[in-house]
């Protein structure tokens, strides 16, 4: 079995309440695997993990410290734009979205409410979407509504539902966010990341008995490019020859 990495294990800590201590401190850690790289953000303590050189003897950028983007003493500098773009621009990547970081501890038996069944459709959009971030993903669902869990970043157990427009005000998305902490194995910790325009998946997390432990910013790969539309601007393309001859 592999070592926990070092963010593999201060997630642990967190899961169970030990915090990092709130110093001030940004922390640059190795990914713990190819695909995961990011920031999360906890109180006055903020991680990036991502392969770079942070200090001022960066061969790729001679004299660029990505230290040197943070201002000493600004504690929302790690998750502000000026730095994540530096980040993004060094690792080659695009950041996801900042959302709010969620855990809560797992529930024993089976998971109440409506009956949840078990899908191995992987063409599902959202199992879709899934697939790109996590390993061992599965999935269940209930008439208008989609539960996820998989294993993300730094190995540990991530959460997400979907609820559709038509099942919502019904206490679904609640419902498959307490089924998520029966259903986790191991008895694991489970996370989620939540949008924080989200409101609605919000109050849904946090009355699953989810705390919130910070903030985090994924960088993901950039998409492989589209080729060039030689034509962007149809209103200004030349007319067929039968046009241009008054035809």
């Amino acid at each position: 079995m592999a070592r926990p990495t070092e963010l593999a294990r201060l997630l642990a800590d967190v899961a169970r309440g030990a915090f990092p201590p709130p110093d001030g401190t940004v922390a640059f850690v190795p990914q713990p695997s190819p695909r995961d790289a990011g920031v999360i953000a906890f109180t006055a303590h903020s991680v990036v993990f991502a392969d770079v050189d942070a200090g001022p003897d960066d061969r790729e950028d001679p004299g660029v410290a990505l230290r040197d983007l943070l201002p000493a003493g600004d504690l929302s500098a790690p998750l502000n734009p000026p730095f994540l773009s530096a980040l993004t621009a060094r690792t080659g990547r695009q950041v996801n979205n900042i959302d709010v970081l969620a855990v809560a501890g797992p529930l024993p038996g089976p998971p109440p409410g409506p009956a949840l069944v078990e899908t191995h459709d992987r063409s599902h959009p959202r199992i879709v979407r899934a697939l790109r971030h996590r390993d061992g993903v599965r999935a269940w669902t209930v008439p208008g509504a989609t539960l996820l869990l998989g294993r993300g970043v730094a190995g540990r157990w991530e959460a997400a539902v979907e609820v559709e427009p038509r099942a919502r005000g019904r206490g679904l998305g609640r419902s498959l966010a307490v089924a998520a902490r029966h259903l986790v194995p191991d008895g694991a910790p489970v996370w989620a990341q939540i949008a924080p325009g989200n409101a609605a998946s919000l109050r849904a997390f946090l009355a699953a008995g989810f705390t919130p432990v910070g903030a985090e910013a994924l960088l993901l790969p950039a998409p492989d490019p589209l080729p060039p539309d030689p034509y962007p601007y149809p209103y200004l393309q030349a007319p067929p020859a039968a046009d241009r001859n008054g035809a």
